[in-house]
Order: C-alpha cells, then structure tokens, then sequence
C-alpha cells in the first residue's frame, strides 16, 4: 500500500502484541506486525496528524529539517529574539559590529561571533558557541559549546558538541564532526567525511575517509615554548592545576617554585590554579606576581628555586595563554624534563600530601632592587653614565615597566617612554614593526642615540639607531657580535643558531672571536649560553643574552650591555650598522604531514652529494651559502631557510629546495 501517511510517534500497545512477533528474526512493525493485527480484526486506531514530519536518519533530511524551520515551513518556536531578514539572536548573543550575518539564521544563547566572520544563509549556532574572526560559515549546524577558530571555511558541515577546530580548518560539503572532536590548525576535511566522538585530526591533515576507531596524531601537552591553549577553551584552571602537580612530582617534597604572570586575567586566574597545584603536592611558592619573563628567570636563580612558572598570554594572540617552565638555573626546561611531566600528566601520577604537609605562598620583598642591583654589577655602568646618553624607549603596556626606569635612572640617561605602563589591551595588540616605526621617529625628532622596542614579557629586543634605522633581525645580530667582539677579549664565544649567515662566523673570526653553532631552538641556546667562555647568546627574532649576567633572553640587559658597548668604543651604532657585509638569506615554509617529515629528512640526505651539517635539520653546503630544511617541531610544515652571494639567488635557492620537498610528499 502507498501513502502519503507514516508510522510515526509514540505506540500504546498491549502485552498480547509479543503473540505477532516472531522471535527469532528482525520484524518490521509497518509492514508485517499491523499488516497481520487488521487481518484478524485487532483493534488498531491511530491519528492522522497533518503536521510536519522529516526522517532525520540521514545528513541530508538533517539540513533539511533545519531549512525548512528557517523557511518557516514548520510551526516551530525558534528560541531567541527575530530580527528583520529572519536572524534570531539568542539571550546573551554578542555579534560583532564588523561580522556579516546573512539570514535565515540562528545564534544562540551565550554564541559569539567575532569581527569579519560571516555566517551565510541556514547556519544554525547553539548556545555557547565561539565563532573566530574572518571564519566563514554557511548551511552549517554547530552544536552547543563549539569553538571554531580564525579563518575556519565550513559549508554544509555540522558540527557536534563541545567540538574544537582550530584556525585555518576547512571543512568542504557533507562533512559530520561528533561531540567533542579536535581539528588542529588549516586541517582539510574532505567532502562527506564523517568524525566520529572523541578523535583528534592533527594539524595540517588533509583527511578524505572517514575517522571512526582511530585518532590521527594526538597532540602532545608541550609545545615550542610550553603547555598552550586557548584560554579558559583548552588551557583551563583545571589542566593549569594537574601540570603543575605532575611538574611537582619530579621535585622533592619541601622543594620551592617561582611563579609569576603577565597583566591580563586570563593568566591571573590560571597562575591561581598553578600555585594550587603546587601547594597540593607539598612544593612551596614564591610568588612575583605581575613580572617580567627575565626578572622570573633571575628570581628562580639567585633565591636558590628548584624551579619556575610563569603564565602569559602568547603574542599576538589575546584568546591564548602557555604556561612556560624554567629549572633550577632559570632556563627553559629541557624536552627530556617535559617528556617527563608530559608522562605523570597522562598518567595521573601526582603527589598529594597529609594537610600539614600542604606548601606556603610567599611573596619574595624587593626583588625587583635585587634584579637592578645585580644586573648593574654585571658591566661598567660609569662609562654609561659619564657618556650622557639620550635615549627612546618603547615598554608595549609589557611587564618591564615596572623594572626598567629603575635601569635607565642608575644609568643616567635622558629617556623619552613609550606606552610605559602595563596594559592588556595594549600588550596583546602589540605589533612589532609599528612600534618600531612610531620609536624611528621619535628618534629621528628627538636626536637620540638610540631607540628600543620591547616585547611586552621583556625577553625579545627591536634596535633603532641613532638615524632612525630600525635594524633587521640579521642586523641586530651582526651588530651585537661586533660589538662584542670588540669590546672582549680575543677568544671569547658567542652562541648563535644554525639560521643565522655565515657573515657572523666571518666577522667574528675577524676580530678574534669565535662562533658556537647551536640549533634553533630556545632551550639549545640558553643551554649553549652556560658553556665557559660564551659571551652572548643571540636567536633570529631579537633575543639576546649576556651569561654574565643570565644565560636567557632579557631585552633590558641587553639594552644596557649595548650602551656600555658603545660607550667603551665611542662609536655610534649607524656606524656599526654601516660597516656591517651584506646578507642574503631567504626563507620558505612547505606543509608537510607529520607522518611524511622524517621520509623527507631522509630523503635529503640520501639524494645530496654536497657536504652536509645535521646538527639541527638537514643544512647543504654551498661554495657560496648554504640551504637548511629543518622540520617544525610544532606544526606540519618543513622551513627552508638558504644563504647566498645575491637575494635573487637565494630566493632560488630556497624555491628549489622547497619544491622538491613538495614533490617528495607528493602535494601538487
């Protein structure tokens, strides 16, 4: 019989039902049980209901009931105000003024959408759903409490509850995500596949089957500079307070840990639920509360701390937080220590001790003089201030504000601040090259001597000379290895990177120093930077350290050991600037899957006939440069860097090397 009538909704029915099902076989009720009670004239009655009815056992009668609630061929009550064009806003929706929302569309109670998203015709937000900048959405159903990250490209996709996609995912037509999936950063979802519950697509997949028992690539909690997250969305009070007991546990009981945080409330709230963690697990805290990154690192070594923390926002980013780790001499924990809390983490292996065991919270007196004084008795200040420098200084609303007047008072020099109060607004919308463009020209108005950007946690430096140059990363390390050079005596060291030009070895050797070759890595150099004779410790994006006085970056030693340099010379620095070789260094990124980056490696050195350094990567050597593919220890991608006797040429270089790792992974 057809119909244009269902079977459908909830069935009364009597004990005696079970005498017309056959049990050992599935029974279909619609076309054998009914069937069978009419014939023998059982009393059957049903209701014929003339409203609307949508079997939803497939994705596409799923969209379909949507769209056709949004076309208002349903009498349904969509909670949330109407607006005109058929947008309904949930209680306590926040909708940027910049963001594009396109009706028929839903955003529910609590659901945020940031500036230049756009939300397209039948997309469906639930309550509690964050949607990032520059996302954009369309025919797309997002259960409650989602996040979808900047620049997310979604059409036709649900996704499930408490699901994560991170910035850049796409996700094309068809695509099904399950409750609580993560989708790392600019991975692809491929037309109708289908994520299963709990499982995690790494970062830079492009995934065309569908994830049903397996999990691809599941993260690991530390990353380039510590366990990072988003704020409050994956980096919670509750993970902030495990860490830091399983970081405990690999401490003795009694032991005392530093702690600190930058202006904003998202690290106050998870610097807390740090120093619970620690308590609990029977670790004392002395806390610094708003520092700066160097001004921790000196306090964790001359207080005699087993250890440190400190909780920041990461740059350029005001949604996420790292929790950074420092050992007993102030620098980065080593991979083999965060393996190791890594494991007790994952584990649950946490030390929890008696209440009378339960560690103290000090708050350390003075510690900022201790840092001044001691940072002054590591160079010669009275060259310094019997020079009468006049200087431009750049805080960025960061954490040195509260040290760095001090500085620049004991070092008598006339100072024109820049942004010289701690600000989380201002912090997080710190942009490098516009700061160091505003401080160009104050210097230039001013006459100054020299200026300085400083990144707001106070570890990474811009330089601007006395004319107004704002020196490159290259620059900045040329100039700093000359000077030191220089200025100390013949056979000093200087730690620097495999990244940086050949020139640095060439000039150094010049002036009788020698150059310590070290991998990318933050933690290689500051290790590199305790060697006996190691003089500075220089990376590619402004951090410099002098081991004199702390084998880690800090942007404010640094500023005061240039000082000094040029004052002991007499020099200026345009005049280093200018007697400075040129460099010509280019640089390339290739995605690379993970399951694809040690093939790669191997495939370089077996099909290179050229010499070859494998300290950090694979680097080739040229008569005339060289060409470094080194794999990124946080995301699918594989760096190029190249170095040769014209920008065109490496360029060209750097262009070959990257096509030919493309091949390899076989991307077109």
């Amino acid at each position: 019989v057809f119909s244009d009538t269902v079977n459908n909704g909830i069935f009364v029915l009597e004990p005696e039902i079970f005498d017309f099902i056959p049990p050992d076989r599935p029974v279909d009720f619609s076309a054998e049980v009914f069937p069978a009670l009419l014939e023998q004239g059982k009393p059957l009655y049903g209701h014929v209901s003339e409203g609307y009815w949508e079997d939803v056992g497939t994705l596409e009668a799923y969209m379909r009931a949507h769209t056709d609630v949004l076309d208002a061929k349903v009498e349904v009550d969509v909670p949330g105000f109407r607006l005109r064009g058929g947008i309904w806003l949930g209680e306590g929706a926040e909708v940027h003024p910049d963001a594009d929302v396109v009706g028929p569309a839903v955003v529910g109670d609590n659901a945020r959408v940031e500036a230049n998203a756009r939300l397209g015709p039948y997309t469906v937000l639930g309550s509690n759903v964050m949607v990032g900048p520059d996302a954009d959405l369309e025919r797309v159903v997002v259960h409650d409490n989602a996040y979808l990250g900047a620049g997310v490209r979604a059409t036709g996709t649900v996704v499930g509850r408490s699901s994560d996609l991170r910035a850049g995912v796409r996700c094309e037509d068809g695509v099904v995500l399950g409750d609580e999936c993560f989708v790392g950063t600019r991975a692809v979802l491929t037309a109708g596949v289908k994520v299963y519950p709990f499982k995690t697509v790494e970062a830079g997949a492009i995934v065309n089957s569908s994830l049903v028992w397996e999990s691809r690539g599941a993260r690991d909690l530390f990353g380039r500079q510590g366990v990072a997250g988003l704020a409050n969305v994956d980096l919670t009070p509750e993970l902030a307070t495990r860490v830091a007991m399983a970081y405990a546990a690999t401490l003795k009981k009694g032991a005392r840990v530093t702690t600190s945080r930058d202006s904003s409330r998202s690290a106050r709230m998870l610097k807390r639920a740090v120093m619970a963690g620690l308590n609990s697990a029977g670790i004392n805290v002395d806390d610094l509360e708003v520092a700066s990154v160097p001004v921790t690192r000196f306090q964790v070594r001359s207080q005699r701390s087993q250890g440190g923390i400190t909780v920041r926002l990461v740059a350029g980013d005001a949604q996420s937080a790292v929790l950074r780790f420092f050992d007993d001499t102030g620098i980065d924990i080593s991979t083999d220590l965060a393996r190791k809390v890594e494991r007790l983490y994952y584990r649950e292996d946490f030390r929890r001790v008696y209440p009378g065991e339960i560690g103290d919270i000090d708050f350390p007196p003075r510690s900022l003089e201790f840092y001044t004084a001691a940072l002054m008795a590591s160079f010669d200040a009275s060259l310094v201030r019997n020079h009468g420098f006049k200087v431009v200084v750049d805080y960025a609303h960061g954490t040195t504000a509260f040290v760095m007047p001090n500085v620049l008072s004991k070092l008598g020099a006339e100072v024109l601040a820049v942004n010289p109060y701690a600000s989380t607004p201002g912090a997080t919308a710190f942009d490098r090259d516009t700061h160091a463009a505003n401080v160009s020209a104050l210097v230039r108005s001013s006459g100054s001597h020299l200026g300085i950007v400083i990144d707001p946690d106070g570890e990474h430096a811009t330089f601007i000379d006395d004319e107004g140059h704002v020196l490159d990363d290259t620059e900045a390390v040329l100039a700093l290895v000359q000077l030191v050079a220089m200025t100390t005596e013949a056979g000093c060291r200087i730690a620097l990177p495999v990244t940086v030009t050949t020139e640095a070895e060439r000039l150094a050797a010049g002036l009788g120093a020698e150059i310590v070759w070290t991998k990318v890595d933050t933690a290689a150099l500051m290790v590199a930077a305790q060697h006996d004779d190691v003089v500075l410790a220089a990376s590619i994006d402004g951090g410099f350290a002098f081991p004199s006085f702390l084998p880690a970056f800090d942007a404010v030693a640094a500023f005061a050991r240039i000082l000094e340099m040029l004052a002991r010379t007499g020099t200026r620095l345009s005049k280093v600037v200018a007697s400075l070789p040129p460099t010509h260094v280019a640089h390339r990124r290739v995605t690379t899957p993970w399951e694809h980056k040690g093939s790669v490696m191997r495939t370089l050195v077996e099909e290179t006939d050229l010499p070859m350094v494998l300290l950090d990567g694979v680097k080739v050597l040229y008569d005339d440069g060289w060409v470094l593919a080194l794999p990124d220890p946080q995301e699918p991608l594989t760096h190029v860097w190249a170095e040769a006797g014209s920008d065109a040429e490496a360029e060209k270089r750097a262009q070959e090397y990257a096509e030919r790792i493309t091949r390899m992974i076989g991307v077109r």
